[in-house]
């Protein structure tokens, strides 16, 4: 070995903890029990004795003593043969006592205190009374030991111990020699024995017991159990034992625990447990098996798919066991004469993959036929079939597939159609002009297309700037005429209509063009008589809206018609019936027709104010050409949406489009031209009722919050009145602005419709959401949602309102409320609540869905109470009501019988920061009473409105101090 490794393997003991070193012992005369019969020179003249002593144990031992008298001569003493075992250094512990020269007599001049030991090396037991020759050279020189204890005469008797290591040997064995000349001294035992690395596991490699025959010897091991060589290295590992027996630096090992098998301690593999596994060689830990997979027992590499689960050929170990998906939704079609095309929805379940596609099989199709983009692995959903045979009847077949389709032993998942081909499922339309215009506006119409075997059920029209093709607006009519407004003054626009029948739209007729005034067909004089005969016919109009709606109001008064068998009221004529959007085949027509669209430059976003359940929602403002800047909320669709999200999202723009009332939400308009898809809405500075309320705790009056309640019940009177259900009336849907005005919103119904919503406020009850705490029993119980249901809502929304915000229920759970509920138990008035106004919340919670008023019957109720400020200063609890309250209604104790801190705050309605009041350590009603501003927000109250009440009921306690109990 040369000088470098020798270096770097001796430096290794001082960087790596040793293992204990083992001891093969070689001779040891303590173990014998019968002369030693070691050789004695000169034997002429011996001076050394062989005897029987005992050793410090007390156990019988052969020793040899020499005390010789005057003599200069060496006496000499050695071993029988001792057999080196192959090992290149040994180590020789001598146990001795050593006689004190000035202890012996003055005639004995040649004493000495030591004593030498010598060693010869031989293959065979060869040596003799007189080979080798007793001198140094053939002998080999150890050492020359001395003692460290002394006996004299009288003295302690103390042994010696010496340890001494004979290198290197390089022959089958040795005898040592012991030399005395002039020592006085007894050898009580010698033990020789050589020193072996002992098994060692490490770095998930075995190493045997290993004898070294030089400075270091390489060990040689193999790959514990359940582990193997990583890569492609074969070698085995390695480890250097040194001479000392002690191992030296970390192995050579490339070992590690096979697939199945984890590292336990650094040496050792332990088998992954059942529901884990394992995938590759090397130190990773097991991990559990991915979603719809399994083990069937211990150790295992791979977590086999559960039955109807698969992994495809790409998928990694790691990844999780998926299955095909269902099968498509909605498969609609449509037909020009021999052209057919196909769309439909994504399947309900994309069995937990990404990877889509679709394939489209046609029964008895020609080969002439075409399928665009693509028949098979088709990644949109829509399919354009050209080159079929006119008046023929084809079956189409769309077929759902992921990356396990093909390992699966099921047929693909598909929905089917029988089509038949150069149907008259079009109704063309022609013949459009212009009736009328202005600077701004036109009004058109068309001719009725001749009767058909499908009757129109309505008309579309779109219309763009000429020679701007991509900027079309849409327009919907139910008869053939339309008034386009907002239009550019001196302008030409090119338009176009289609019909719409039950089997779809036609075609858009071939393209007009109408212009906006100043032209040549409209003079001067025949406008302003337009302008003349328009004002005349706004101010009878105006006349007739006045009459028609004293008329309404004062019929209203004198007969309340029962409600229908469905929970909605009977509308009069002609008043306009809200559209659900997913009802129109594409939804996207639904925004067209609703909703406004607004160019993007238009908007600017200022800041972020929330997130909704689709994205952001930020405040901006809304600067159209013409028009006053406005402030606008702005609800944005974050990026990565699939389809369905954006129906879902632009739904409620579809929705809101249709209202037009001061008490709802107004729309403004919506982007989808551009990402992000946005809906414009009004801004309401003080966001959301129920936060608003509980910021400004105590600040309104009674009347004020029954102007809100009014605002509020108008709005969904109006809702009523359109035939429009909202399911989700609460506070936390109620928006205000800066002048108070209260104004329904959220009408995201979809959120009903789906299993994944986070909100803890939306329970499952039979396959969708709904929010317990508002909802009328029978919509929990049948989903029977109606507008009864939504006065129950209107109920809890009216106690919101008095209570500032409190939680309905407080903290009970959501199936104590409805068990509360069936048992006939009901809301307790809040504190302060005029009793006529919890008596209108009781009579929206009849169980019985007839007997809850209509809400133009709870606008009536508060406008009365409105109109008499008087009635609302009426508070306590209702005498013989219909319903039980929830919960103990005893009144409060009075300030002058408060004992205590708690008994203080249940008298103010303040009982919820009791815990506070004490862990500051106003522990009793003396300290109450020098309570500041400064230590309520230190105790929590951060509401204005309770620091008033609180510190108002403080103020008492001082004025009547002297009559209160401490």
């Amino acid at each position: 070995m040369d000088d470098h490794v020798f270096w770097m393997v001796w430096f290794g003991f001082g960087l790596t903890g040793l293992i204990t070193a083992e001891e093969e012992v070689l001779m040891n005369t303590k173990l014998e029990t019968s002369d030693l019969r070691w050789t004695i020179y000169p034997s002429t003249d011996p001076e050394w004795d062989e005897l029987t002593g005992l050793d410090e144990e007390g156990s019988s031992v052969r020793t040899f003593q020499i005390c010789p008298m005057e003599s200069p001569l060496a006496h000499w003493l050695r071993t029988r043969f001792i057999p080196g075992r192959g090992a290149s250094q040994v180590y020789v512990e001598i146990r001795f006592t050593m006689m004190e020269c000035s202890a012996m007599p003055s005639s004995y001049r040649t004493c000495r205190e030591t004593f030498n030991l010598y060693y010869y090396q031989s293959d065979e037991d060869t040596a003799t009374d007189t080979h080798p020759a007793w001198m140094e050279n053939p002998y080999s020189k150890v050492d020359t030991v001395a003692a460290d204890f002394l006996l004299r005469r009288g003295g302690e008797r103390k042994s010696n111990v010496k340890t001494v290591r004979l290198g290197s040997l390089s022959k089958k064995g040795f005898y040592l020699a012991f030399q005395a000349q002039g020592a006085c001294m007894a050898l009580l035992s010698v033990k020789v024995f050589l020193k072996k690395c002992p098994a060692h596991i490490r770095a998930f490699s075995s190493f045997p017991e290993t004898l070294p025959h030089s400075l270091v010897q390489q060990a040689v091991g193999v790959c514990v159990q359940n582990s193997a060589p990583l890569g492609q290295s074969l070698a085995p590992p390695t480890m250097f034992c040194g001479e000392d027996g002690q191992w030296v630096g970390p192995p050579s090992s490339t070992c590690a625990c096979k697939p199945g098998y984890e590292p336990v301690d650094s040496d050792r593999c332990r088998a992954c447990g059942s529901g884990q596994y394992k995938a590759s060689v090397g130190g990773s830990l097991c991990r559990v098996c991915p979603d719809n997979s399994n083990t069937h027992s211990t150790g295992s590499s791979v977590c086999v798919c559960r039955p109807g689960f698969h992994r495809a050929p790409s998928d990694l170990p790691e990844s999780a066991c998926t299955k095909p998906p269902s099968a498509p939704r909605s498969l609609i079609y449509q037909i020009n004469d021999t052209v057919v095309t196909l769309e439909w929805a994504e399947p309900l379940d994309n069995g937990g993959r990404s990877d889509l596609s679709y394939s489209v099989e046609c029964v008895f199709c020609p080969d002439s036929a075409s399928f665009r983009p693509r028949q098979v692995g088709v990644t949109g959903r829509r399919v354009i079939i050209h080159g079929l045979l006119p008046h023929t009847t084809y079956t189409f077949t769309v077929l759902s597939q992921n990356g396990v389709s093909a390992v699966s032993h099921t047929s693909p998942a598909s929905s089917s159609v029988n089509i038949t081909t150069s149907r008259d499922v079009a109704v063309p339309v022609s013949g459009i002009r212009r009736t009328k215009a202005s600077e701004s506006s036109v009004s058109l119409s068309w001719t009725i297309p001749p009767q058909t075997q499908h009757s129109i059920q309505e008309y579309q029209l779109r219309y763009s700037l000429k020679g701007q093709d991509d900027g079309w607006q849409y327009v919907s009519s139910k008869s053939n005429s339309v008034v386009l407004s907002d239009l550019a003054r001196a302008s030409q626009y090119q338009v176009q209509v289609r019909a719409r029948t039950g089997t779809g739209y036609g075609h858009f007729s071939p393209a007009a063009t109408i212009s906006t005034l100043p032209d040549d067909e409209e003079s001067p004089s025949r406008l302003m008589l337009t302008g003349v005969l328009v004002a005349i016919g706004l101010l009878v109009l105006i006349a007739v809206v006045i009459v028609a709606v004293f008329c309404f109001r004062r019929s209203s008064r004198r007969r309340d018609p029962d409600p229908d068998k469905s929970g909605q009221f009977l509308m009069g004529q002609g008043i306009k019936v809200y559209i659900d959007p997913f009802t129109y085949e594409d939804p996207n027509e639904a925004v067209r027709e609703f909703a406004k669209e607004i160019d993007v430059s238009f908007v600017k976003i200022e800041e972020v104010i929330g997130a909704g359940e689709f994205g952001e929602v930020c405040r901006g403002r809304l600067r159209v050409p013409g028009r006053k800047e406005s402030c606008v909320a702005i609800k944005t669709l974050k990026g990565g949406y699939t389809d369905k999200q954006r129906r879902d999202f632009l739904s409620e723009a579809s929705i809101m489009g249709q209202f037009q009332h001061p008490n709802i939400i107004h729309l403004e308009g919506v982007i989808t031209a551009s990402c992000p898809v946005m809906i414009l809405t009004e801004y309401m500075e003080n966001g959301a009722l129920d936060s608003f309320l509980r910021l400004n705790d105590g600040q309104f009056t009674a009347i004020q919050l029954v102007g809100m309640l009014r605002g509020i019940a108008s709005g969904m009177k109006y809702l009523c009145e359109m035939s429009f259900v909202h399911r989700d009336l609460a506070a936390r849907n109620i928006l205000v602005n800066s002048n108070l005005v209260c104004k329904v919103s959220d009408f995201g119904l979809s959120r009903f419709l789906t299993e994944n919503s986070s909100d803890p406020t939306y329970t499952s009850s039979l396959g969708g959401k709904i929010p317990i705490r508002w909802t009328a029993p029978e919509a929990i119980a049948f989903r029977k949602f109606t507008s009864a249901s939504d006065v129950w809502s209107y109920g809890i929304l009216m106690w919101e309102v008095m209570s500032f915000g409190e939680r309905p229920y407080w903290d009970m759970s959501n199936q104590d409320v409805i068990n509360a509920i069936e048992q006939d138990y009901r809301l307790p008035a809040p504190p302060e609540c005029p009793a006529a106004l919890h008596q209108l919340m009781l009579d929206c919670w009849q169980k019985e869905r007839s007997a809850r008023p209509r809400f133009c019957a709870i606008v009536s109720a508060l406008d009365r109470l409105i109109r008499n400020p008087a009635s609302l200063k009426i508070t306590g609890r209702i005498p013989d009501g219909p319903s039980h309250p929830l919960l103990d209604q005893r009144p409060p104790p009075s300030l002058s019988r408060c004992s205590s801190v708690a008994d203080w705050l249940r008298a103010i309605k303040m009982e919820r920061y009791e815990d506070g009041f004490l862990q500051a350590g106003f522990t009793s009603i003396e300290l109450i009473s020098h309570i500041s501003t400064e230590d309520l927000l230190r105790i929590g109250v951060t509401l204005a409105g309770h620091q008033k009440k609180i510190l108002s009921s403080v103020q008492t306690l001082r004025i009547h101090g002297g009559s209160l109990r401490y």
